[in-house]
């Protein structure tokens, strides 16, 4: 009888409890629903009448939704093929795509500041990045401005030089391996690539060693290693012991966790871990971005601490890098009279030699110069919209803006814009060369502009000039499959190729 009573007891205490919990639910519930509503029907900055997914009206979920997923950019391009000029990405943000925003937003004597969204980009402390005052950025850009001058890059030269040096001697080595089953995942005819010379390879991540190990030893005096161990391992400092890490998956991931973060609602960033496995490995990887860095820092002792501009540029980097090869080798005619027409301008210009090209031989190259612009403007580092807050209230193309409104302009589909480049989507370096090409620079942006630009602009492009001269003289491109012509992408903060699959060989003399 008694333990009767008290199941029965424990029983009405369980409904009561369950009772209290679905009123609780269904009251917060409700509170946020009001919440999100009240915010919509009360815009003070009254974008209401802005097309946009009905979801971006009330709250930031529907744009952490695509950027955990790595197709934000494309999202935001349909909607913009649908909707047009301005669409509401956001409760309190609006995407532009029209060439004379990036002037209104991002350019010099707007005022506007970075957004919220840098906020996620933190790890240990604010850098030129992720700096959303003016006055700080000010003071940081001032002491290491000069040393990414177009003039003191050029100290910089030797060491480019001799690490692209050491990569092509394990090129070398690769081009001579025979072919295995795992190295091809595209479709080819193996023995006759093997009759021709021919390796097949994923060069991706080749290029992100050279990558890593150029800024390892520009920023830090000493190489990671990539290049000569043929694997993304770097030294790690931990709690007094050397690990090894991969640095370049470290970093691939916090640049996708970190971009995630910043575009979903505050409040619900530090739960998300229990929602998705995904943030857990994403906070992992922005827990051990710096160790990759901090033990050739401790060997140099160097007192000019620059881990914010090494992350900028190594992005930059790494992606211009890895895309500049790929486009002139897709399968088609239109693809192979361009790289015919680089060859021969490379080999009118450089001559019989096959070693590491000088930038002074290099930069003044027309072609390739419109080759490597088209190549940014195709795959733009950075796709997504660089999000600023408007410092005070401006008209645009007939809009109010209000003070505080969170706009940015799409990277991606600024550059794919048919009133702009006509044929947008077709790889065609000659439009670099027409009369017109600078009317068009208006609308190029690859490493943004105004006073938040990238600081290492002039280092990436000489190391694009001469690791792509480099790289072209010395070693012939084909693709192992014709029909390869789609570069996977997944998206971050940048935009990375998932691989680049090529067939390659020394070219004969």
């Amino acid at each position: 009888m008694m333990t009767l009573r008290i199941l029965t007891s424990c029983s009405c205490d369980v409904e009561v409890i369950l009772t209290i919990l679905e009123y609780s639910i269904i009251i917060s519930l409700a509170g946020i629903s009001y919440y999100y509503i009240l915010g919509y029907s009360w815009n003070k900055h009254q974008i209401n009448h802005f097309p946009g997914p009905f979801l971006a009206k009330f709250s930031r979920l529907w744009l952490g939704y695509h950027t955990r997923f790595g197709k934000r950019y494309q999202i935001i391009h349909e909607l913009h093929q649908k909707h047009g000029r301005f669409v509401r990405i956001a409760p309190n943000e609006l995407s532009i795509a029209d060439p004379d925003a990036i002037a209104v937003v991002l350019g010099h004597g707007t005022g506007t500041t970075k957004s919220k969204f840098y906020d996620a980009f933190v790890a240990i402390h604010r850098g030129l990045f992720n700096t959303r005052d003016r006055a700080d950025h000010t003071r940081k850009r001032k002491i290491i401005s000069s040393t990414f001058s177009q003039k003191s890059i050029l100290e910089f030269e030797p060491y480019i030089a001799d690490t692209l040096a050491c990569f092509l001697r394990k090129m070398d080595q690769v081009a001579a391996e025979p072919n295995s089953v795992h190295d091809h995942k595209p479709q080819s005819d193996s023995k006759e690539d093997d009759d021709e010379g021919w390796r097949i390879l994923d060069i991706l991540p080749w290029f992100n060693y050279l990558a890593f190990d150029i800024i390892g030893d520009l920023a830090f005096g000493e190489r990671f290693g990539m290049i000569e161990r043929g694997a993304d391992i770097a030294g790690v400092e931990k709690e007094g012991e050397v690990l090894y890490l991969p640095a370049i998956q470290i970093l691939n991931e916090r640049g996708e966790f970190s971009a995630t973060q910043g575009s979903l609602p505050a409040g619900l960033r530090p739960y998300m871990k229990y929602i998705d496995p995904w943030f857990s490995r994403g906070a992992a990887s922005v827990k051990n971005l710096t160790g990759p860095g901090c033990r050739p820092v401790r060997m140099r002792m160097d007192p000019m601490g620059k881990d914010e501009l090494i992350v900028e540029s190594l992005y930059l980097l790494t992606i211009a890098i890895k895309l500049e090869l790929y486009d002139p080798l897709v399968g088609d005619q239109a693809s192979e009279r361009v790289y015919q027409k680089l060859m021969q301008e490379l080999d009118e210009n450089l001559g019989t030699e096959a070693g590491v090209v000088s930038y002074a031989d290099s930069k003044d190259l027309k072609y390739l110069n419109a080759c490597i612009n088209e190549t940014l403007r195709i795959h733009s580092t950075s796709s997504i919209g660089l999000p600023r807050i408007l410092p005070r209230t401006v008209s645009f193309k007939g809009h109010i803006l209000s003070k505080g409104l969170v706009c940015s302009v799409p990277t991606f589909t600024i550059h794919h814009d048919a009133e702009v480049w006509g044929d947008p989507f077709t790889f065609r370096p000659e439009r670099w060369l027409e009369p017109n090409a600078k009317d068009r620079e208006k609308a190029f942006e690859p490493f943004s502009c105004g006073p938040r630009s990238c600081i290492g602009r002039n280092l990436a492009m000489m190391e694009l000039y001469m690791i792509t001269a480099t790289i072209l003289k010395r070693y012939e491109f084909a693709l192992p499959d014709p029909n390869l012509a789609e570069l996977e992408t997944r998206e971050g903060f940048l935009r990375k190729p998932l691989n680049c699959w090529v067939k390659f060989k020394l070219r004969s003399d």
